[in-house]
This record gives structure tokens, sequence and C-alpha cells, in this order.
């Protein structure tokens, strides 16, 4: 029988740092199992500091936090403060982004995202080794040398585990996640056949190279939704959710999701608008089929049971594409976790 599926939920991003302890006091108090962070218009470690003090059950984690904009010395510091912060709650999540973003939008050099990650993750896992036992540090990769640590710059002991997941959309990472890392943060732009053909199957072969077992990565899915208590409400959403699958399948390196539904042609037309800018055309691409295949589609007291039904055996984790915020959605955010409850 499948394992039981956790139902998280996501910080929004533009809200209002000062509100988010009484965010995350909620959504222990609803139930979820945990709360994640974005990096994209505040910094996601921030987010969970600020969480921390006012949860004591919820797990916190990043989804996610850029891997190359940060010294991994510097990632080192902040995730073990955050696992001490939260006594083993934290998990770090971390990706990639895409080219254009690290070159122009933090302005650091791009090459071969998979072999600079790896090396990213073992000097986490160097740093903190070195922290936790008092051996020296001696940490000596192509992109990344780590061999100074002294007791001065040392931080306080702990013994609380990090665990470590990325992100991917490719089969790369896939196995890379497989091979070496706690857990998988799945593109919210997903479907059933993308996780069998390519998803579950990368990551599987990423494990028996490493004489694991796929059961030892933690899958957790990003989902869209499209829901409402009226019509207006859910026509909204689902134009939103168009919107979003538009601006994501334009994305070059995520092509192979299209692909895998036979729809490489339409990813290529939505880069081409992409290129020109000409962003308000692109949700008209995207069909009916195609949202019904990468969302959730159901009245708000359907959603929970109709995400179970659709990914049982597939993750381990879900977040709806829709941030919590308490006091809006109540009556769909409580039929979700009954129905999460009840399987």
């Amino acid at each position: 029988m499948p394992a039981r599926i956790k139902l998280d939920v996501s910080v929004l991003p533009d809200a209002n740092l000062l509100n988010l302890p009484a965010v995350a006091e909620a959504a222990e108090s609803a139930g979820f199992a945990a709360l994640w962070s974005s990096e994209t218009n505040h910094d996601p470690f921030l987010q969970l500091a600020l969480a921390a003090p006012h949860t004591r059950r919820l797990e916190l984690g990043t989804a996610i936090a850029l891997s190359f904009v940060r010294s991994p010395m510097a990632l080192a510091y902040t995730a073990w403060d955050l696992a001490a912060m939260t006594e083993g709650r934290f998990v770090l999540g971390l990706g990639t982004q895409v080219k254009a973003h690290n070159e122009r939008r933090f302005s650091v050099p791009w090459g071969p995202p998979i072999p600079r990650l790896r090396e990213v993750i073992d000097g986490l896992r160097a740093i903190w080794r070195s922290w936790r036992t008092g051996e020296r540090l001696n940490f000596r990769g192509q992109h990344y040398q780590f061999t100074l640590m002294t007791p001065f710059f040392t931080p306080p002991p702990h013994t609380y585990p990090i665990p470590i997941y990325i992100a991917g959309v490719n089969e790369g990472l896939c196995r890379l996640a497989g091979e070496i890392c706690d857990g998988f943060h799945v593109h919210p732009l997903n479907s059933v056949s993308y996780l069998t053909q390519i998803v579950r199957p990368a990551i599987a072969q990423g494990a028996l190279r490493a004489g694991r077992s796929i059961d030892d990565v933690t899958l957790t899915a990003s989902v869209f939704v499209v829901t409402g208590e009226n019509t207006t409400q859910t026509d909204n959403l689902r134009e939103f959710v168009r919107q979003q699958i538009s601006f994501y399948a334009s994305t070059p390196s995520y092509r192979v999701i299209f692909e895998t539904h036979g729809w490489a042609g339409v990813a290529e037309q939505l880069s081409a608008l992409a290129a020109r800018k000409k962003w308000a055309e692109m949700p008209a691409l995207i069909t009916d089929e195609m949202v019904e295949t990468f969302a959730i589609i159901a009245p708000p007291d359907r959603v929970g049971q109709a995400a179970l039904e659709r990914y049982r055996g597939l993750v381990d984790r879900i977040m709806f594409y829709i941030p919590y915020a308490p006091g809006q959605m109540d009556g769909f955010w409580r039929a979700s976790l009954d129905a999460f409850a009840r399987q």
C-alpha cells in the first residue's frame, strides 16, 4: 500500500514579512506538515528565520534557494543555524535557476550546472562534517575549495540532520537527486505522464548507481489548482494557471515536459513569443486539455481527494500552487486537510 502523502503549504511571495510569524503559527495549528519559502522577491532563509520561533512541529524548508549565488560556506552557516533554531525541522532545498538569471540578474558565472551543484552539496556536507567532528576541512573541487576552518569561525555544535533537496526538470538533475540527495522538488509544471516517464525513472537510475533506492528520496510536488466557491473565482484561477503554464513552458530547458505530451511545437512557439516579450499572447496557446493535464480541476471540497487520486504512489508530499494565507479560502484548506487525514 502506498505511503501516506503529506500536505504542505508555501508562503505568499509578496507577503509582508512581518506577517510571517502569524502565517506560520496558523499553518501549524491547521495541521499542515511543512511550510516552504521560495527565492522570488524575498530572501528564502529570512522568511524561515521569522517563522521558526513561532512553530514547534511544522517543518520549514526552502523551495527553493538558489545554489550558485552564494558560496557554499555561506549556505552552510545559514542552514546550520536554521537547523539549530528549528531543532531539526529545517530542510535545505536548492535549485540551479537558468543561465539568464544567474548571469544577468545575479551576475554570477554560468557553466554546466550538474557538476557544480554536486560540488555545492558535497562541499556543504564536508563543512558540516568538519563542524560536527572537528576534523580538518579539506574540500577540493573544480569549482570550490574549502581548506580553512578555525575554532573562532566554527559555530556552536549540534547534531540535527540537515536534509538536502534539489529541484529540477530534466533527467540529469533527477539522477543527481537519486544519487546524493534526500529529496527532490518536482516542478509545478508536472503531470502523471511526466512523473512516470521522466522523473521517477531517472531518480531510480541515480539511486541505483549509488546503491540506494528511489524510496530513499522524498518527492515533493507543487500542484496547480483550478477551484473556487463561484464561477468568477474558478475562472480567475483557471486563467492564472493558463498564464503560469505558458510562462513556464516558454523556458527552453523545461521543454521536456511538453515533449512528453507531444506538445513540443507549442513550447517552441511560446519561447519565440517570450523572446519578443509578447507575454499577453502566450496564454492563448494553452488549451483546456493542457490545463486539465497540469492542474487539479475540482470544487473546493474535492481538490484534496482529487490530488491524492492523481499523485498516490508518485510523490510523498504535495503543496498546492496557492500560497497559504489565514482567512483566505479557509473552507478549501480545511477540506483538503481532512482528505489527507483520511487517506
